[in-house]
């Protein structure tokens, strides 16, 4: 891999009420983000994208196939790109698990059987790395909010912080493999010594 283009997936069914949704294959796009999905197509017609990636759950996937409309692009599915498991708070009001995340310390799982912040950057720089070992040399890859935002975060050196910044739906984010080593490194030394960066 020599470029990536993170994108979060498009607007889906579980964003209009703002439930927590992490369990496949979930709900699929909305009418929005069908749109959405078409227009960063639209944004990425000028990019020689070799492979395209997404999570185990329907919005990538749907996201990642209208991107990718009338191109003959192979696609894997990759589970390590996943939503963070939120355990006891699926389906529920995601302002609830919130409320339990910036309260509490990254290296605890979440109730219910749920990943901890630490358990998911572990995943996350798995993620990465495989995305690094592939030889196609540009990658798009739709994931989700969390896992994106620390990857963004990890490839500027900046550890995760517990009130996770804002990755809106469907816009590209371009990593070199530079930014993707840096990003994997990064999260793999945060999770030996995790510390919220806004704690």
């Amino acid at each position: 891999m020599r470029d990536l283009i993170l994108a979060r997936h498009a607007h889906a069914a579980s964003n209009v009420a703002e439930t927590v949704s992490c369990r496949p294959p979930g709900e699929g796009l909305s009418e929005l983000g069908v749109d959405e999905a078409r227009a960063l197509g639209e944004r990425l017609a000028g990019a020689d994208i070799g492979l395209g990636v997404a999570s185990e759950l329907r919005r990538t996937q749907e996201t990642l196939a209208l991107a990718l409309d009338g191109r003959d692009v192979p696609v894997e599915v990759l589970a390590a790109l996943n939503e963070i498991d939120f355990g006891s708070y699926e389906g529920g009001p995601l302002s609830a698990y919130r409320e339990w995340a910036w309260s509490t310390a990254p290296d605890v799982d979440c109730p219910g059987g749920g990943e901890s912040r630490v358990a998911a950057a572990a995943r996350i720089a798995g993620a990465l790395d495989w995305l690094l070992a592939r030889p196609e040399e540009t990658i798009l890859a739709v994931g989700h909010a969390l896992p994106i935002r620390y990857a963004l975060d990890g490839a500027s050196g900046r550890p995760p912080p517990a009130r996770i910044g804002t990755i809106m739906h469907a816009e590209p984010h371009y990593l070199s493999r530079a930014d993707v080593e840096r990003a994997a490194e990064s999260l793999r030394a945060w999770v030996l010594a995790p510390r919220f960066a806004d704690a």
